[in-house]
This record gives C-alpha cells, structure tokens and sequence, in this order.
C-alpha cells in the first residue's frame, strides 16, 4: 500500500480547515508553513489545506497546488494531508485534484457542486467522473448551506461504492445521519464532522472526527477534544467542549474566515488578510472574538 493511501487510511481526530496566510495580497509561504507547524505541534491529527476557510474559491490554480505542496512538505509525512480539490465544475475538480496528488497529497476533499443544483444523479456523476480520473483517496463533502444541493444519505451510500471514496465530511447538522450512513456505507467508511458545534455527539454516534474551524485557533483543545471522545471518555469530551461552545460561535460571527483570520492574528500567526468578496472583521465582531478568546484562556 502507498505511503499516501496508509496515511489517509488513519485520518481522524481534530482535522484543521487551514486558513491561508496573505501577505500584501500574496500567499504568506513562511507564515504558513510555520502554522502547520504549530497544528502538529498542538496534536492536530491531520490538515486541510484549500478548503472553504483556506478561502480555496479565491485561489488560482497555482496558488492552490502551492499551498498544498507548502503543507505536504511542512507536515513531512506526520500526519495525512486531505488537499481541499471541489469545484462546481467537474473538469476544474479533476484538474485540482490531479494537482493536489502530484504535489503528495494524501487524499483529497471534494465538495458536493454549488450553485449549478445539480440532481441526484448529477452530483453521482460529478465523483465518479473524478474517481475514474485520480487514483487518489476522496473524501465527499456535504455542506448543504453553501453549496444549496444535499447529498442524500442513499446517494452518499452510492458514492461510497466507488473506488477512491472512502469517507465523508458531513456539514448538514444532521447527527442522525452517522448512523444511517453507517449503515449504507459501512463501518469503515470515514465519518468527518463539519461542525465543530456538534463534534462530540457526531462522534458518540459513530464519527471518527471533525474537519474543524476552531482548531485554526485552539488546536490542543480541539485534538483533546476529540482524544477524548474517541476514547469514550464524554464527560472529559464535554468539559472541553464547554470552554469551546462560545468560540465555536465567534468565528462565525461575519462571513468566514475573517473571524478565524483575525483570531488567529492576535495569537501572532499571520495577518488578518482576506480576499474580496470577503472582507475583514468589524471592530464590534473583533472585540467579542477578543473577549471570547480570552475567557477560553488562549489569549
């Protein structure tokens, strides 16, 4: 088995949606790769580079693959690297996903397609057209509040059939929904929470994980967070979850990831940078991020 597909075997935990460092409109190389870094550092199990929160729609094709290649080389073979490759156009998809596999990659995440709502059978098409064209681990993202199509439990039953398809990112809210992908998908299918707010009972449902926000700014949390919970130690699950509840909302608190951006930039990791359409934080959004950040005890 390659080295890539073992790592992307093992994926689970506090997976970070990595923010992309700026720097006077540039990607910031140093300041990312040393966020990497520190995310191992912290215990993060794994990382997600390119992703919605990695601001990944306003990358170019370059940049994209760069920043993939940044967190490949930085993360060192440590933990798996899952390269954020959607696209609401099938060939820009195949064309990122090729991209993130050439630069080592362990696995890819692939949002279901927005804006165009495509069918049922459309959004069928849409992975299996990349799963036949990158030999390449895939992980289906559903995140139906962004994109406006849902991937039905049946559907992702059937997307879990193809060959590359091994789990999913599950951003519907929809907890119930572990149990009866399990059911459709099998127990070793990849259960990935997309919601941080609901990581602990997505886990006690049969998760194995949380593609997460927060962890950009409380890494250690989150990844005892989820130790715990992994372990079925919940009460310890929940007594963390407690210092995080408010944070998890604060980072949402204006269009993401500016909040996450500039939390971040106040523990010195990068700038609080964002590309258009996205814009910074509001000074009233910045002072409660600020207040939230210091009653958690990281600032």
């Amino acid at each position: 088995m390659p080295p890539h597909t073992q790592r992307a075997a093992t994926i689970h935990g506090s997976i970070p949606a990595l923010i992309t460092p700026f720097r006077d409109g540039i990607v910031d190389e140093r300041a990312f790769q040393l966020f990497v870094e520190h995310q191992i550092a912290e215990g993060s199990h794994g990382l997600v580079p390119c992703g919605t929160t990695g601001e990944s729609v306003t990358l170019s094709v370059a940049e994209h693959v760069r920043v993939v290649e940044l967190c490949v080389e930085a993360a060192a073979g440590r933990v798996p690297v899952v390269a954020g490759a959607g696209s609401n156009n099938t060939a820009h998809a195949i064309e990122l996903a090729k991209g993130c596999k050439a630069v080592g990659a362990d696995a890819v995440l692939v949002v279901a397609p927005y804006y165009n709502k495509p069918s049922q059978e459309g959004i069928c098409a849409h992975f299996k057209a990349i799963n036949d064209a990158v030999d390449i681990p895939i992980v289906v993202y559903n995140v139906p509040g962004r994109t406006v199509v849902d991937i039905s439990v049946e559907t992702m039953g059937r997307l879990s059939k193809l060959a590359n398809v091994i789990g999913d990112k599950d951003a519907s809210s929809d907890v119930g929904r572990v149990s009866r992908h399990r059911t459709l998908c099998g127990d070793a299918f990849i259960q990935l929470s997309g919601d941080d707010p609901n990581a602990v009972g997505f886990n006690a449902s049969g998760g194995r994980g949380c593609i997460s926000v927060t962890a950009n700014v409380a890494p250690k949390l989150c990844a005892q967070l989820q130790d715990a919970s992994l372990q079925g130690a919940f009460d310890a699950a929940r007594q963390i979850e407690e210092r995080l509840a408010e944070l998890h909302k604060v980072l949402f608190l204006e269009p993401s990831p500016a909040p996450a951006k500039y939390a971040c930039s106040l523990l010195g990791h990068c700038t609080e940078d964002v590309r258009l359409p996205i814009i910074p934080c509001s000074d009233a959004a910045k002072a409660k991020i600020k207040a939230v950040m210091t009653q958690a005890g990281l600032l």
